[in-house]
């Protein structure tokens, strides 16, 4: 039988890719149910690595919801959800479809193509007040406080903690591009009653120190960084930008 056993000889089975393809196979629905802690399926895999690891794929790894997560390209979410929308527009024409699509753009940067979803929800549905309040938001963002401040004056007016306050902010940003600082310390104040958001604090100490009250300023901004040091870490790596700003400003007023 030495046919048989040249299959069998180590150095034989590690130049075969095939034997190569299997044991990485293998390999990889092991570490697979160690993550589930599916232990009992591990051993098993492991003791007998033929046909064990092909029923965990089929039993397991492909019935389970989150069998993909960590393997997802970035951004293949929004680009197969983008696909989805372009779908449920051209059949159903829908004026959410149209807000969630501008939603997406909006996070992408794109935001002409949001200023143009967000006008087509309003057209399809002028009752609903996050579409206007979410195009405000766009303008703002691509410098057109003028045009972003009508729209987002109406909302807050309606109701001031709209959108968790960010309605709000949106509109004090854009009342101080316009040069209307009291409307606009009225904004912020009004935000910071019910939110602690960096955002608002730091721009609310730079109003400050705009109008020259400087100590209102340096007592808002050494508050902001104390909260900011004991805040969970998460909380810190999003605000850190504003963090930044507010040691900046610190050093101006000293």
């Amino acid at each position: 039988m030495p046919g048989l056993f040249n299959y069998l000889d180590p150095a034989v089975l590690i130049s075969n890719p095939i034997f190569l393809l299997i044991v990485a196979f293998t390999i990889w629905m092991i570490v697979d149910a160690i993550r589930r802690q599916e232990y009992l399926w591990a051993l098993i895999m492991f003791i007998f690595p033929g046909l064990s690891p092909i029923l965990y794929f089929f039993l397991v790894y492909r019935a389970a919801p989150s069998a993909t997560t960590g393997f997802e390209l970035p951004g293949t979410y929004n680009r197969n959800r983008i696909k989805e929308l372009q779908a449920q527009i051209h059949h159903l024409d829908k004026a959410h479809h149209h807000a969630e699509l501008g939603d997406i753009y909006y996070r992408q940067g794109k935001l002409k193509d949001a200023e143009q979803c967000y006008r087509n929800a309003i057209e399809r549905d002028g009752t609903d007040v996050d579409f206007p309040a979410h195009l405000g938001q766009c303008l703002l963002r691509q410098g057109r406080a003028e045009e972003a401040a009508p729209l987002l004056e109406r909302i807050v007016k309606m109701n001031p903690k709209h959108d968790y306050g960010h309605t709000m902010m949106a509109y004090a940003e854009a009342l101080t591009k316009l040069g209307q600082k009291d409307a606009a310390l009225a904004a912020w104040k009004n935000v910071l009653e019910n939110h602690t958001y960096a955002r608002a604090r730091v721009q609310l100490a730079r109003l400050y120190l705009d109008r020259g009250e400087k100590e209102l300023a340096k007592k808002e901004l050494n508050e902001f960084l104390v909260e900011a040091g004991y805040g969970a870490s998460f909380q810190r790596k999003l605000d850190k930008p504003w963090i930044g700003r507010a040691k900046g400003m610190l050093k101006e007023i000293r």
